[in-house]
């Protein structure tokens, strides 16, 4: 459900204007039920001026005291034509100035761990332009030398949800184009959640291949036939021919 702008203060307005419950209000709001409480003991948004919802817009006067009336009620944001559409983002994302010097580092981690992405969708999460992701892949940027790569989600630029739906759109590309994936590169265009279910690639090292097809021959067994030629007369091993020095010395 759509929530008021401004919630805390539209918050405050219903707590000190009206008789709604605090559950009521903490559902329209958007914010937990003890937040309002809070509100109405002065314990939260101390200072926080209300924000008028019938004025803005938000609420209607028949709503509120419906919701007065049945507390079981609940409020409905007034519809707003001119607000319609307004929740699909266009463009790159607006990234504060305070988290524009971590820009880099965070395309730098996306380059590098999913090269599956366009330019377009690296764009998008994290509210850059194609030429810096461009002279990041290609290492040509100025700081190039300088930059460590950093998860975005990590650094506050982009939502974990909003990444895992464009490495599964990119994958779903890949898939479409008929592209043949390796292990690692599936592990890489799904989610931590399904990564982690996967079964490991079973890999040979290099250092012992080969030996899966060494045997030996003491181990194989014939079963068509006989062999007699290879068994040793056990008395043989034991009645060895003395030595011609021990014949001489002996008298008759």
């Amino acid at each position: 459900m759509a929530k008021p702008i401004m919630a805390k203060a539209t918050a405050v307005w219903l707590v000190d204007n009206t008789t709604i419950s605090f559950k009521q209000i903490a559902d329209f709001v958007g914010m937990h039920e003890l937040e309002v409480q809070g509100i109405a003991d002065g314990d939260v948004a101390a200072g926080v001026k209300g924000f008028d919802p019938i004025a803005n817009n938000q609420l209607t006067q028949g709503e509120i005291d419906e919701a007065e009336k049945n507390p079981l009620h609940k409020l409905s944001l007034k519809f707003n034509a001119a607000a319609v559409g307004e929740e699909k983002r266009r463009g790159p994302r607006y990234t504060p100035l305070s988290k524009r010097q971590d820009r880099p580092a965070a395309i730098y981690w996306l380059v590098k761990f999913h090269p599956e992405l366009t330019d377009g969708q690296i764009s998008k999460l994290v509210g850059t332009t194609k030429p810096t992701i461009q002279s990041i892949r290609e290492r040509t940027h100025w700081n190039i030398s300088n930059i460590q790569p950093v998860d975005p989600v990590a650094l506050g630029l982009t939502k974990q949800t909003e990444l895992d739906a464009a490495v599964q759109k990119a994958a779903a590309k890949k898939a479409a184009d008929g592209a043949v994936m390796s292990d690692d590169e599936r592990r890489k265009l799904v989610s931590t959640e399904q990564s982690l279910g996967m079964e490991a690639e079973p890999k040979i090292p290099t250092a012992i291949e080969g030996l899966e097809t060494f045997s030996l021959s003491m181990d194989v067994e014939d079963d068509d036939e006989d062999d007699t030629s290879t068994l040793v007369d056990a008395d043989s091993l034991f009645n060895l021919p003395k030595g011609g020095g021990d014949d001489e010395d002996e008298q008759p």
